[in-house]
């Protein structure tokens, strides 16, 4: 396997391409990595989020695909760190690398959750966990943009080498964004989003302002794609690509060319 330290593969390799995979148990994961691999060879990470409908949390299901790629990065859910209890992941020499996000609190009141910041978890792994590289969340439609990257600078303060952006849907934005995190080691997000269900979904979840030109249709956002791609890669960039709701071949077969590029 290639050196996937924190210094060969997070900080001095550029151009990286990454997968988003849904852990929704341990079966679909391995098919799901080998179909996204068998489209998209030209991913070399997969990342993971940990999503507390389904029981398999994303650290323990990075084991079930880093054979796969030079590294698997887990989403570490700020909130649901026990102060108490050890950093998630720690147990395991093989993750090099993790995303720092704060989480939603779940839909069950039930579920206990802790008043940690991303920044205050992002310092834990600092502190405990030095040989970590840790990525933190930049999102461009939650709030003032003055806002966002105060919150971009204090995540770097706090430790953070790199950032994971919510998914990107126009041109326009991704090029701001890019101004913004200019020096930055930056996975840029790219997702479809198929129908008026889906859209609306991005809208209200997650304040997504679409183009007024933004179409929901598949061969429309493989178009997108295509361009961001080939845009980001021009310089140097990485992206990741959040395949939701569409069949894996669908999206990621005519998108080759540009990760190729």
């Amino acid at each position: 396997m290639p050196d996937v330290s924190p210094t060969a593969s997070a900080l001095t390799n550029p151009r990286r391409v990454s997968v988003e995979l849904i852990p929704r148990d341990e079966a679909s994961l391995r098919n799901d990595a080998g179909e996204a691999l068998a489209f998209a060879p030209q991913a070399d990470t997969i990342n993971i989020p940990d999503l507390m409908r389904f029981d398999l949390r994303s650290w323990k299901a990075v084991s079930l695909v880093r054979d796969r790629v030079n590294a698997a990065i887990p989403h570490i859910r700020a909130i649901d760190v026990d102060p108490n209890e050890p950093l998630p992941g720690t147990d395991d020499p093989a993750i090099r690398e993790v995303l720092v996000i704060r989480g939603d609190p779940p839909a069950d009141l039930n579920r206990r959750t802790f008043p940690n910041s991303s920044e205050s978890i992002i310092r834990r792994y600092q502190r405990e966990a030095p040989g970590v590289a840790v990525y933190a969340a930049f999102d461009p439609y939650r709030q003032a943009p003055y806002q966002e990257l105060d919150a971009v600078q204090r995540k770097r303060d706090a430790g953070a080498r790199g950032f994971f952006t919510q998914p990107i849907f126009d041109m326009r934005m991704l090029d701001l964004c890019r101004e913004w995190l200019s020096g930055e080691n930056v996975f840029w997000g790219l997702s479809p989003v198929i129908g008026p269900r889906s859209r609306s979904y991005w809208e209200t979840t997650n304040r997504v302002i679409f183009p007024r030109n933004f179409e929901p249709t598949l061969d429309a956002n493989i178009a997108f794609a295509d361009a961001a791609i080939r845009s980001i890669r021009s310089d140097s960039g990485s992206v990741y690509i959040m395949p939701l709701r569409v069949k894996l071949a669908n999206y990621l077969t005519p998108l080759a060319a540009a990760l190729s590029s």
